[in-house]
């Protein structure tokens, strides 16, 4: 059978998986006002609520830094940070955390590489993002700079990228090179398409996803990733046993 030749079977559930399991989410947009995620204090009190009551038990947020929209720096990054844990101590959540960024492989990239404030998380991970249109042209380029800097390259959400979906070896090919690659949760739902669910589940059957990441933005992401929690291939993908979230 295809790819995409049963996009519209039934889905396999599971009993609900704990995100316990995954110990640390390492993609989320939780600092207020800085970009397309929460909007205020109190969203970010609300959705981290969520996220540990789901068995979270550390949170690495990752604002987007964009050249032309999201004009974030590592120091704006961090105070929204401060407040953030200011505030989750005052409502009592009992939850760790952090900060890194979502950076966006455009034309100022390789500049703010050469920061010495280059926002990272865990083992010298970088989290970066692409274009959903077209291919980069200097994807590898950038990715060679990641490491000649002495990072490790963390793609965010390759399922999500359509220009890849006729080539899967490209995936393959990024593995190799060693770009880590990080499966948003919500692709399993099918939440924001059938083709990036069945590329998740494809890439989780061959052993390419090293981090999952809630990606979290609003209540609706909230809402899906408990929905998620009974669907066969999150249980396959938490118990996976180089599944690098349980190492942050």
């Amino acid at each position: 059978m295809g790819l995409f030749g049963n996009l519209f079977s039934k889905k396999e559930q599971v009993a609900p998986i704990d995100y316990s399991e995954v110990i640390t989410d390492m993609h989320s947009h939780l600092i207020p006002g800085i970009d397309d995620g929460a909007q205020t204090i109190e969203d970010s009190v609300q959705l981290i609520r969520e996220l540990h009551e789901m068995g979270f038990k550390k949170l690495i947020t990752t604002p987007h830094i964009m050249s032309d929209y999201y004009k974030n720096t590592p120091e704006n990054i961090k105070e929204g940070l401060e407040k953030v844990r200011a505030a989750i101590k005052t409502a009592g959540i009992p939850v760790e955390i952090d900060v890194a960024a979502e950076y966006y492989l455009d034309e100022q990239f390789l500049t703010k590489l050469k920061s010495p404030d280059v926002l990272t998380f865990g083992n010298n991970y970088i989290l970066f993002e692409t274009s959903y249109i077209n291919k980069p042209e200097n994807l590898y380029a950038c990715i060679f700079a990641i490491q000649q800097r002495g990072l490790k390259p963390v793609l965010a959400h390759p399922e999500r990228y359509p220009f890849f979906y006729d080539d899967f070896d490209e995936y393959k090919r990024l593995h190799d090179r060693g770009v880590l690659l990080q499966l948003n949760t919500n692709s399993l739902t099918g939440y924001y398409s059938p083709a990036a669910r069945m590329i998740a589940m494809r890439m989780i059957d061959e052993n390419l996803i090293d981090f999952i990441g809630t990606d979290c933005h609003h209540m609706r992401h909230a809402g899906a990733l408990r929905h998620c929690q009974k669907e066969k291939y999150l249980k396959k993908i938490v118990t996976y046993p180089h599944l690098l979230n349980k190492t942050l």
